[in-house]
């Protein structure tokens, strides 16, 4: 019964979330948003590395690791981040909360299948930038806001071909909506007008990736844990139109319009890059891992929705993560703290991103714990990180993210022995 509710509570708790804007980054101005990791919170704690997972931890990252699984589990995680933002001279904060994932996985002897939602991208922007004209000494001002979210739905299915070997696949439906807006209004005494530029986007369109895991005994007690995850291009179509407005703000700050038009703007496809990420670690099973994983993506081919503005452009992405796990003693009966799960990791990110000559990096520290729950877990995990730069008059963000997954697991579909 308490499980039950738990989940009912969670599955409200994500309703209201998935509403809700995701990001504050300035950054998710460009691409396609701020893409969100694709892993749970377990996979977080450890830096992001997808390298292990278990009978009860589902690991999002590898499909190949879905027929790890023995028990059918509900699962469900969020993030409540709070981010501060530099520029030279300015500073800024923001506090968001995003469902990560709801999801629900199957095992069927060799075979293990997964259906859940997730955010894909996220959108979420205010930046504003001021010139005074050095000759009428009249200022000009211009706006950029941006909000929307890319989801998925995501369908895999994994298979066990051996005790060493697995194989699986993700087929994905992306779907969603992204707004943004540029203003641009002069304070003059005669020019009482400005303008307004509003884009939307509906995007949709399939994805897919492909995993394979090894894993082998090195000895007695070491084993050997190996990963490699593919995810070829894919196009998203994106139905687009613009609003164009010419627009005076009231004396309580609300725009009024003046004048509107619809304008015809062509339909494209974009690209999520192909990805590669190959990773491998060692450990003893149930008590330690350390791993260190590498993704590669082509960023290279990203564009934008419409007219960079702001001259972002886009180079091939680099990931490196190194985390693993300790667990004292996951059968103690004498000692709960003994069958808590430590963990921790590092990361580095060259988002791809390149503004002004300068690469947008990102830099992140993550620890934290499974509480184990009978078959299921409470996983809490804490990020501390910093993205972006002050350099060239950029914005720097200094993060931190408290990151909590529910893990429920259960026997289903369990024969009956007696009636």
């Amino acid at each position: 019964m308490i499980k039950k509710l738990i989940v009912l509570a969670s599955i409200l708790l994500s309703l209201t979330s998935w509403a809700q804007d995701n990001t504050a980054s300035p950054y998710s101005y460009f691409g396609l948003g701020e893409v969100k990791f694709k892993g749970t919170e377990e996979a977080k704690a450890m830096g992001g590395i997808s390298i292990v997972a278990d009978s009860t931890q589902l690991n999002l990252i590898n499909p190949a690791y879905y027929s790890k699984l023995r028990y059918t589990t509900f699962a469900i995680g969020g993030t409540n981040s709070f981010t501060n933002f530099y520029t030279n001279n300015e500073s800024d904060k923001s506090q968001r909360t995003s469902l990560d994932y709801l999801l629900v996985a199957i095992p069927k002897q060799k075979f293990g299948v997964i259906v859940g939602l997730m955010p894909f991208s996220t959108v979420g922007f205010k930046l504003k930038s001021s010139e005074i004209n050095s000759i009428d000494q009249t200022l000009r001002e211009k706006k950029f806001l941006g909000n929307g979210n890319i989801n998925r739905v995501l369908f895999g299915t994994s298979y066990k071909i051996n005790s060493k070997f697995s194989v699986g696949f993700d087929i994905n439906y992306n779907f969603g909506k992204i707004k943004t807006e540029t203003v641009e209004f002069v304070e003059d005494p005669v020019i009482q007008l400005g303008s307004r530029e509003r884009n939307t986007s509906i995007v949709k369109g399939f994805s897919s990736s492909f995993g394979v895991t090894y894993e082998g005994k090195i000895n007695n007690k070491l084993t050997l844990y190996s990963s490699l995850t593919f995810s070829p291009e894919s196009k998203l179509y994106s139905e687009n139109t613009r609003n164009i407005a010419t627009i005076v703000y009231g004396s309580s700050g609300n725009e009024l319009i003046d004048e509107e038009q619809d304008v015809d703007v062509q339909n494209n496809y974009i690209a999520i890059p192909t990805k590669l990420s190959i990773g491998s670690g060692i450990g003893v099973k149930n008590k330690w891992l350390i791993a260190t994983e590498i993704t590669l993506q082509q960023t290279s081919k990203l564009e934008n929705r419409f007219k960079d503005e702001l001259n972002g452009d886009f180079k091939n992405a680099t990931k490196i993560a190194l985390g693993g796990f300790f667990i004292p003693k996951y059968n103690s009966f004498s000692s709960y703290f003994s069958r808590i799960t430590y963990r921790a990791g590092l990361r580095y990110e060259n988002t791809g991103l390149v503004l002004k000559n300068e690469s947008i990096n990102d830099y992140g520290m993550t620890f934290g714990l499974g509480l184990p729950v009978g078959l299921s877990k409470i996983n809490i995990g804490f990020e501390l990180g910093k993205k972006g730069t002050t350099t060239q008059n950029l914005i720097q963000e200094n993060y931190f993210n408290l990151n909590i997954g529910l893990s429920l697991s259960d026997l289903w579909f369990r024969k009956r022995e007696i009636n």
